[in-house]
């Protein structure tokens, strides 16, 4: 396997004669359009030889809507061990809210390829909003978590899932041992019955590090309760703030270093972005909404605005500008040279495995890559 970087001049067909491959194998995998044009600076999967079969020898978790297209799922799943559909809620008096689309058909396909199917579980109002409130009802009152929780186990043993995963964000701070008791309590009622229980951690730095979406979670206790968390390091580029990386490496190093000396480095799996984001500049906080876009569609950008695509060092990531009808653009996104950063992290730190949000889009070569890294058994 070879990651190169597309130089002025080149083509498809002079980049496969040079690692003695076909043209076709490096169009399949990268998933170049006809006439099959380069972006300069865009990265390539290069496999000179057969990719490995079977699952990564890490755990790969992604996370998908309900709509999710059957093509897509069908394409990503030899390539996970965990599917996490997204997402159940629940009432202020502790009643389940099943999604708004039957999961049944992606539970069914999960097993079938040999892949757990994970429910997520949210405080999701109905406005698709994350409300604290829902979780201070529900963990500060023993009935109403009790309900839950039991509404939870039924949901899963009828439907045929082998875990939950708790997503909860913006966790009070006085709600914080309240929600450690939750996972707890969870953890408690579904093991028994062989199911797992993960939560998803705000990506913090620090055990007293300030603000609503980190003072609620104490990672200690968490990572002591749950079967594994997933550090959600991303959106630090995201698409009401600044154009910068999504995930940028120094800062999800950072987020690490915190982590393994709160919980074993093998109950943690790393947060990895399946997306980027497009701005219009000049950003002006309250007023630039960045347009979210997919990792193959940034680079497909590039090439229709003849943009060179540029590899920040410190981040790990790719970007480019753009102007189109008179707007200036800034784009960042991930390709696998920032996703073979994100892998060597998780080999450096011994984690347990990589969480993806979300997998909607189709990215093959991402995947080429996971298995190519992480080469298990089939």
């Amino acid at each position: 396997m070879a990651i190169y970087t597309v130089a002025p001049g080149d083509t498809v067909d002079t980049i496969a004669a040079s690692y003695g491959i076909s043209a076709e194998s490096v169009i399949d995998d990268n998933q170049l359009i006809y006439p099959y044009a380069l972006a300069v600076g865009q990265s390539l999967f290069i496999a000179d030889g057969s990719v490995p079969s079977g699952k990564p020898y890490i755990q790969a978790n992604g996370y998908a809507y309900t709509y999710i297209s059957n093509w897509v799922l069908t394409q990503t799943l030899p390539f996970l061990t965990e599917l996490s559909i997204f997402s159940y809620g629940f009432t202020p008096q502790g009643d389940l809210v099943y999604p708004p689309n039957d999961d049944s058909w992606m539970i069914s396909a999960a097993w079938q390829a040999n892949v757990r199917p994970i429910l997520t579980l949210t405080p999701l109002d109905s406005s698709g909003q994350f409300n604290n409130n829902l979780i201070s009802s529900v963990v500060r009152n023993s009935a109403y978590k009790e309900n839950l929780i039991w509404q939870l186990l039924s949901a899963m043993r009828t439907k045929g899932y082998a875990g939950a995963d708790v997503d909860f964000e913006y966790i009070l701070a006085d709600d914080r041992d309240l929600f450690t008791a939750f996972v707890n309590d969870l953890a408690d009622a579904l093991h028994p019955y062989g199911f797992t229980v993960s939560v998803a951690l705000a990506p913090k730095t620090s055990a007293d590090q300030p603000g609503l979406l980190y003072e609620g979670k104490d990672y200690a206790a968490l990572g002591a309760a749950a079967d594994y968390v997933l550090l959600m390091t991303y959106e630090w580029g995201y698409k009401y703030g600044p154009n910068m990386a999504v995930a940028p490496l120094n800062l999800v190093r950072r987020v690490v270093d915190y982590a393994v000396t709160e919980i074993p480095p093998e109950k943690i799996h790393l947060g990895i972005p399946n997306y980027g984001y497009d701005w219009a500049l000049p950003f002006e906080q309250g007023t630039t909404v960045a347009v979210t876009i997919g990792n193959v569609e940034a680079v497909q950008i590039a090439i229709r605005n003849n943009a060179e695509i540029y590899f920040d060092s410190t981040a790990q990531s790719p970007y480019f500008n753009y102007t189109k009808d008179g707007v200036y653009h800034e784009v960042w996104f991930e390709d696998v040279r920032s996703i073979q950063a994100k892998f060597g992290l998780i080999k450096e730190y011994g984690l347990g495995g990589a969480g993806y949000w979300q997998i909607m889009r189709w990215w093959r070569a991402n995947w080429l890559l996971l298995a190519e890294s992480f080469p298990g058994t089939a």
